[in-house]
């Protein structure tokens, strides 16, 4: 039997980490799971330690006030992989915990670590891979350009693909049925400000403007946004006074996603905020422009230490530059609202650099869960016998 402990601490944790196991259950006959998770992973047959919520910590003031019970989870965690003795320890992502939970494991046995979701190396910190390079055997990576970075610093590493290219889209029909449901007949913009109280807060005012110039510009253009749960009642509220009758998807009353993923089809151009988002609209087709902010601490910090001169992931996949940014102190009404309109008079060279993105990213290929248990599963010491 092969044992495997696996530790995932958010949903998107569980749900890489679903996958994985799944690909594992299908190579191998007969394995069994021990460690962290959520629904998915259990029903995929994890016997889980605790509650994956309890270490779903995120920001430093949280960590500070929760770090003591952290700290316990941690060690039990790496006591428990120990007395396992397992084939592997595979960690997933939320590396205030995984890796901490790896170096404790590592330091008084010899089990080997792979940890599925590569540090970002490419764009800040850089050392932060030669800091794992002592107690992680093995990373998988999301993106194609990382494994590079992390053998740099004498850590094998595996492109595994993206999960996005397995997520469901939305059929044409599914997107004319949305335009006529909601009686849109001409462009249709999706505004997408971020999943944090704090992106919202700093984004929708400048993207208020934005829109405001945009439809003086194109009356006849539509708003829709998509908001995400936590922060659905703030984005209802900023827009109450936008122009356009603006469309605000509510996930509370799209559980399945189906409307959320009929806009990402049915839109011509989508203003979002900098982050995985890019990567699900170039699924969807969607172009789009970028913006971010952030305070003026941050800007200086972390415009000291990016190493990129581009921080969004259809272009650095498709190696193009040719979705617009407007980052930091960049993040204007005028040149955004200018950029959107440009985008949409003529979006034939981002559709090209996102079909490429999704091609490189592993679509049309083995699904990715599948191929991290692969890599996993070859990457194993020659001729070790599984428990």
């Amino acid at each position: 039997m092969m044992r495997v402990f696996i530790t995932a601490g958010e949903p998107s944790g569980d749900r890489l980490g679903a996958a994985l196991m799944a690909g594992l259950k299908e190579l191998v006959p007969d394995v069994s799971f021990r460690g962290i998770g959520g629904p998915l992973m259990q029903a995929q047959g994890l016997d889980s330690l605790f509650p994956m919520d309890e270490i779903s910590i995120m920001g430093i003031t949280e960590i500070l006030r929760e770090y003591r019970a952290l700290k316990g989870r941690i060690r039990q965690t790496a006591d428990a992989v120990v007395a396992e003795q397992p084939d592997v320890l595979i960690t997933v992502d939320l590396p205030e915990f995984s890796l901490r939970v790896a170096r404790l494991a590592k330091a008084v046995s010899d089990v080997r670590v792979v940890h599925y979701v590569a540090p970002t190396v490419w764009a800040w910190r850089p050392k932060r891979a030669q800091k794992m390079a002592a107690h992680v055997d093995q990373v998988l990576a999301l993106l194609p350009f990382e494994p590079p970075y992390m053998e740099a610093a004498g850590i094998a590493c595996d492109f595994v693909g993206h999960p996005v290219v397995m997520e469901p889209q939305a059929s044409e029909a599914e997107a004319a049925a949305f335009r006529e449901r909601h009686g849109i007949k001409g462009e249709m913009a999706l505004v997408l400000p971020g999943s944090r109280r704090s992106e919202v807060g700093r984004l929708m005012p400048v993207f208020a403007q934005a829109t405001r110039a945009l439809l003086a510009a194109r009356p006849g253009l539509r708003l829709v946004i998509p908001a995400a749960g936590p922060v659905a009642g703030a984005v209802r509220e900023a827009v109450s006074d936008w122009p356009g009758d603006p469309l605000v998807i509510d996930p509370s009353d799209d559980p399945g996603g189906d409307e959320k993923r009929a806009a990402f089809r049915a839109a011509d151009v989508a203003l979002a905020a900098s982050g995985t988002v890019s990567l699900e609209l170039a699924a969807a087709g969607t172009p789009m422009v970028i913006a971010y902010d952030m305070s003026w601490l941050s800007r200086q910090i972390i415009g000291r230490m990016l190493r990129v001169d581009s921080v969004t992931l259809v272009n650095l996949v498709a190696e193009s530059r040719t979705v617009p940014e407007f980052i930091g102190a960049k993040c204007q009404p005028g040149p955004i609202a200018e950029a959107v309109g440009k985008v949409l008079e003529a979006p034939g060279a981002q559709i090209e650099a996102m079909d490429l993105t999704m091609e490189r990213l592993g679509r049309g290929g083995e699904r990715p869960g599948l191929r991290a248990a692969r890599a996993v599963l070859d990457r194993l010491h020659d001729g070790k016998t599984l428990n």
